[in-house]
């Protein structure tokens, strides 16, 4: 592999499977995680830096006026997400493949200011999978319809991303082969 420290956004709505695909990736590949900050709630699982770093929303505002963030958002139920100019750095000079998972909106942004970041796009096949797998996970009937109107309003912008792979009910492992694939492909350039 020619650029280890090459940087790859994998991107899609919330129940399209991302996170999976990443640590599935983390198997077969040299992967450095870009770790975005959230004023969201841990979920069960998660801890601080994994797969976010949680701070307060006084604690990110403050960064946003210091401008210490590469890139950030306001998402789902006003929450925010972003990622600081510290954690960029940390990611480009560790000499690992970055991988870094962004919403749309981040991915216009990153696109302008460094073109050469190789976008990748991860969907269901079906609205309704997506609806199925926010069940499954457990979100409220708010918090599914609040995402559903993000996720409608994100398949607008599909033609922004460099790929597109669908990751289809019960074929994670082919998911995860198609990205390996895409980001094999891109390191050799």
């Amino acid at each position: 592999m020619k650029h280890k420290n090459k940087l790859f956004i994998i991107s899609g709505p919330s129940g399209a499977g991302e996170d999976s695909v990443i640590e599935g990736l983390k198997k077969f590949l040299p992967i450095e995680r870009v770790i975005t900050a959230t004023t969201r709630k841990m979920r069960p699982r998660e801890s601080d830096g994994s797969p976010y770093y949680f701070i307060s929303k006084e604690k990110f505002e403050k960064g946003i006026k210091e401008n210490e963030f590469f890139e950030y958002a306001q998402e789902y139920n006003d929450q925010f997400y972003g990622v600081t100019k510290k954690e960029i750095e940390r990611v480009i000079n560790c000499g690992k493949i970055g991988i870094w998972k962004i919403e749309y909106k981040g991915v216009i942004t990153i696109k302008k200011i460094m073109p050469e970041v190789v976008s990748i796009f991860i969907m269901t096949p079906t609205l309704e999978d997506i609806e199925r797998r926010l069940l499954r996970r457990g979100e409220s009937e708010e918090c599914i319809k609040q995402r559903m109107v993000y996720t409608k309003e994100w398949l607008k912008h599909k033609d922004i991303y460099d790929y597109e792979v669908i990751n289809y009910e019960n074929k994670l492992n082919e998911t995860i082969d198609e990205v390996k694939k895409i980001i094999l492909k891109e390191c050799e350039k």
